[in-house]
């Protein structure tokens, strides 16, 4: 039997059915007709990404379209901050990763960053952001939370969940602290694979998603994690024992749970995302995300969870629940609050330049030739084009230098020709996250070999190799501006170099 010839459902199931979906699409202007038809069904909500965004304009256009098809429809993003936001080319404010804020250790500062991100949100009539980050850094393998979390301090992290919390909740903009119950402890990547954190229930981080619902966070974000000492089979996104005796029962959260997205390898690769968006809802998830612009994945998980409804494996009261939590926060946040004044512009720089460790540099440098090696962006998380080269041109325009954006072909080629592209003038040779990534680490061994002179820089997660190195904590536009500020030797009135 085809979907379209099943019985139908009740219109009240069915709408509630479609409350617990978000969706991803494709276009700027335009809403899919697909689309139009999810929403008219009572779609829950719908998650932007950068190829939705071409300038502020364009984006408030869209949601109002948008909101125009259903008032009470849930707009989300991503918005974090740092190196990691959608809306560069909408005029987002420039605030440094989660960790330099958590080296900065001021909630005040915390508190305006977020401030900013809010009220520029709430300017689009962007409602939900998927931040800030909940999770602990706990080990140098981790390769998706680094500088993402505020650090590896549970009561720190908790002072600035608890700041970015209630600044975001001023400006009438829904926070979503994430990922639960923590991502922090794994050596893996959920976006490719399932990821374990083999530690026992006691050194688990659940502290800062206490500290979260204390504050009032309205959503959390569940982790495709396997945690074996709280569920050996499952992931906590669709681990009853998870969703349901911990979270709901112990941590006693009452808001919208919602999945991190059902096409992420973890769940894609072992259980689809049409069977996950069934298994997240009956585990106890309100809402799933499937954040793929191809509305055919779903209307799949869509009518996956029509058809668990029609036979049973997924109770009507289960998803009546996850439905009304849904409205709950719709009726808070669908409509975002009128923005007022724009929030601070300094404060992200501010806390930047704060974050700076000079490590053992000595002074500044003038005409610099840079060379910025980090790792290929991550297909998930947006990257603007920023990179420290660039940063130091704009405080010196006489520097140059070359970006590498993931290993060379040839390293020894590459080394040759940095080496002859800096003869004469200082050198700067910046790493990110280089004990992940050992082609970084040869490199700069090389350049350091030849050019013992070298002023070194870390801009990720600092490593045991970044011993005396100047440390920005993250690579957020600002975060490379204020190493620039530190590294170059201020010049005006120099023509760049060619």
């Amino acid at each position: 039997m085809t979907p379209s010839a099943r019985p139908a459902l009740p219109a009240a199931l069915d709408e509630a059915a479609h409350r617990c979906l978000v969706a991803g699409f494709a276009g700027t202007t335009t809403v899919p007709d697909d689309l139009v038809e999810l929403i008219h069904r009572g779609l829950g909500g719908v998650i932007l990404f950068t190829r939705n965004i071409r300038d502020a304009d364009q984006v408030r256009e869209l949601t109002s379209t948008l909101r125009n098809l259903r008032s009470d429809l849930l707009i989300a993003i991503d918005n974090e901050g740092g190196g990691i936001g959608h809306l560069v080319t909408a005029g987002a404010p420039e605030v440094p990763g989660n960790y330099a804020l958590g080296v900065v250790d001021d909630p005040a500062l915390t508190a305006a960053c977020a401030d900013a991100l809010a009220a520029h949100l709430a300017s689009l009539g962007i409602g939900v952001s998927y931040a800030p980050v909940a999770d602990l850094q706990h080990r140098g393998e981790n390769p998706i939370v680094r500088t993402r979390a505020f650090g590896s301090d549970p009561a720190v992290v908790a002072r600035h969940l608890e700041a970015w919390i209630s600044a975001t909740e001023a400006r009438g903009v829904a926070s979503c602290a994430k990922h639960f119950p923590g991502h922090g402890g794994t050596v893996t990547d959920s976006h490719y694979e399932l990821a374990v954190d083999p530690r026992e229930s006691t050194e688990l981080d659940l502290a800062p998603f206490r500290a979260a619902i204390g504050a009032g966070v309205p959503m959390l974000m569940s982790a495709h994690v396997v945690f074996p000492a709280l569920d050996p089979a499952l992931p906590a996104t669709l681990s009853p024992y998870i969703l349901g005796e911990l979270l709901r029962g112990e941590l006693g959260f009452d808001g919208v749970l919602v999945s991190d997205a059902l096409e992420m390898k973890a769940i894609a690769d072992g259980y689809g995302e049409a069977a996950g968006a069934r298994l997240a809802l009956a585990a106890g998830a309100d809402q799933v995300i499937v954040a793929v612009p191809e509305l055919a994945t779903t209307l799949a998980c869509r009518d996956a969870v029509l058809g668990a409804l029609r036979d049973g494996s997924l109770g009507e009261e289960r998803v009546g629940e996850a439905a009304a939590r849904v409205r709950r926060l719709a009726d808070r946040y669908a409509t975002p609050a009128v923005p007022g004044e724009a929030g601070s512009e300094e404060a992200g720089l501010a806390a930047a330049r704060r974050a700076v460790d000079k490590g053992e540099l000595a002074s500044a440098v003038a005409g610099a030739y840079v060379v910025d090696l980090f790792p290929r962006p991550h297909p998930a998380l947006n990257w603007g084009g920023e990179s420290l080269v660039s940063a130091v041109r704009e405080v010196d325009p006489g520097a140059d230098g070359v970006a590498v954006a993931g290993e060379p072909e040839d390293r020894e080629e590459a080394v040759a020709e940095v080496l002859k592209e800096a003869a004469g003038r200082p050198l700067v040779v910046a790493t990110c996250d280089a004990e992940l990534y050992p082609w970084q680490g040869w490199v700069k061994k090389a350049l350091v070999a030849a050019r013992p002179d070298a002023v070194l820089v870390a801009t990720g997660l600092p490593g045991a190799g970044d011993a005396g190195a100047v440390l920005s904590y993250g690579r957020g536009r600002v975060n490379l501006r204020a190493v620039a500020e530190v590294v170059a030797e201020p010049r005006t009135g120099t023509a760049p170099r060619p």
